[in-house]
């Protein structure tokens, strides 16, 4: 880093920030294969959580490909650049005070440490969306397994790039025995166990 950046510390805290929301920041990363359910999940909880009043924000995989990361392909070193960056704007939402969901595949367990490094003991909650391969690939919602299948598509998760099932993910679902609201009401009394909400 240059030696001219200089870090500047502000007036108002994260704390200050939190107690304002009355709630505790943290990043909720879900993680799993294309169409396990992370995207459906973490909009149905974000609705959720706003109908309690808790200040929000989604960072979505393809959301965030349309903008900050859109100039970033697929290959293992692009899908790290991608989540570098994610990690580093939720680090940014979280010292704002707000409970930040994201919905990446995030394939690599170094770089979901790498977040769970960012930000401080008990603000990323790992949420694995431990959906079976086959389940997802018969879901295919926007057709990519059958293009990848076809070689259409080169380093697809799950095809022909790995993806590393989390070592010890806070919170595990299965989408495929799981309904919708199941899933959301297991992950809002995980937040209020974890006193994170109210």
């Amino acid at each position: 880093m240059d030696e001219n950046i200089v870090w500047h510390n502000y007036a108002i805290s994260k704390s200050q920030r939190s107690e304002q929301k009355k709630h505790k920041p943290t990043i909720l990363w879900f993680t799993g294969f294309s169409g396990s359910g992370k995207s459906t999940v973490a909009n149905a909880l974000e609705s959720a959580l706003n109908q309690l009043g808790v200040h929000t924000y989604l960072l979505d995989g393809d959301n965030v490909r349309h903008g900050l990361c859109k100039d970033l392909g697929f290959t293992d070193e692009d899908r790290v650049e991608n989540i570098r960056r994610v990690g580093e704007t939720a680090k940014l939402m979280v010292d704002a005070g707000l409970v930040v969901l994201t919905a990446f595949i995030s394939p690599f367990q170094s770089e979901r440490d790498m977040v769970r490094n960012l930000v401080e003991d008990g603000e990323f909650i790992e949420v694995f969306l431990d959906t079976p391969l086959d389940v997802c690939e018969t879901r295919d919602p926007k057709g990519l397994y059958k293009k990848a299948r076809a070689g259409e598509i080169k380093h697809f998760t799950g095809i022909d790039s790995d993806y590393q099932i989390p070592t010890s993910p806070e919170i595990k679902i299965d989408t495929s025995k799981n309904s919708l609201d199941q899933s959301v009401q297991e992950l809002v009394a995980y937040l209020k166990q974890q006193q994170i909400i109210g």
